[in-house]
């Protein structure tokens, strides 16, 4: 066992900062766009239920909380950087970030690079489950067949229903933390292998229901300020209360960190 690997075992039962840690090693960055399609390829062709899920500053605070979606996150086969918030976090630890991954964008090219297979889309409500699917078969897959179900049910009825029909690629979009509960349980119980992504709004994206900020604002790392302008009731604990909670907590991790490197230089 390596010394790196040691010191997180060690902490396995410690404070917040070690499932940080953890999750900080575990982030897979992409560096290039041409190691985004190779990635992207990969994903949509596995051996078995193969898990994407997305990690941002305020995922990284629900961690703390929750012990059931730190673990869920940490079992998933693909966990991918979203946001300036974590890129931040790499950038103080000397470390590439990579690729800005969020789901909104990436998973649209991962539907489109999958047309032909069959897809289902779990999670939101009607009219827009509806929407997103007209808007996946009409721009991004016309040759797949895509299934929903609305968001609401219990984690049993989705298992059931992907056992049944079998999807070669599964995207959730119920919000953080079931979907990734949600993927954790899927991969256990499924027999066939597919793609299980962990989307978030990302339907009533294509929907319509949920507008993008201006391609200068995401260029910039700034998409929450609009988000939280359009929706500043249901959003003002996750950024105007997340926001400087993670930075606090972003530098008590980097400290420690630093401190494991310079006391064992042989774990960085």
């Amino acid at each position: 066992m390596s010394l790196k690997l040691g010191l997180l075992v060690q902490r396995m039962n410690d404070d917040w900062r070690s499932r940080w840690e953890c999750l900080i090693h575990k982030i897979h960055r992409i560096s290039s766009s041409e190691d985004l399609s190779l990635q992207i390829q990969q994903m949509i062709n596995p051996d078995s239920p193969f898990i994407v899920a997305f990690i941002n500053a305020h995922a990284m605070n629900e961690t703390v909380e929750r012990t059931d979606f730190y673990e869920a996150l940490r079992s998933s086969d693909m966990l991918l950087r979203d946001g300036s918030g974590v890129a931040m976090l790499y950038k103080k630890l000397a470390m590439n970030p990579g690729l800005n991954l969020n789901g909104t964008d990436l998973i649209p090219k991962i539907l489109k690079a999958s047309n032909g297979k069959k897809l289902a889309l779990y999670g939101t409500q009607e009219p827009y489950l509806h929407q997103a699917k007209t808007q996946v078969n009409t721009a991004l897959a016309p040759e797949s067949i895509v299934q929903t179900q609305h968001g609401f049910h219990e984690l049993p009825v989705y298992v059931k229903e992907a056992n049944k029909e079998k999807p070669d690629v599964i995207v959730l979009a119920m919000g953080m933390p079931k979907q990734e509960i949600l993927a954790n349980k899927l991969k256990q119980e499924l027999n066939h292998p597919c793609l299980i992504i962990c989307g978030g709004a990302i339907v009533d994206f294509l929907a319509g229901r949920v507008s993008r900020a201006p391609a200068w604002m995401r260029k910039i790392g700034m998409e929450w300020i609009y988000r939280l302008m359009l929706e500043p009731k249901r959003l003002f604990k996750r950024y105007v209360i997340g926001n400087p909670l993670f930075l606090y907590r972003a530098f008590l991790s980097i400290k420690r960190i630093k401190n494991d490197q310079k006391n064992y230089p042989s774990a960085s």
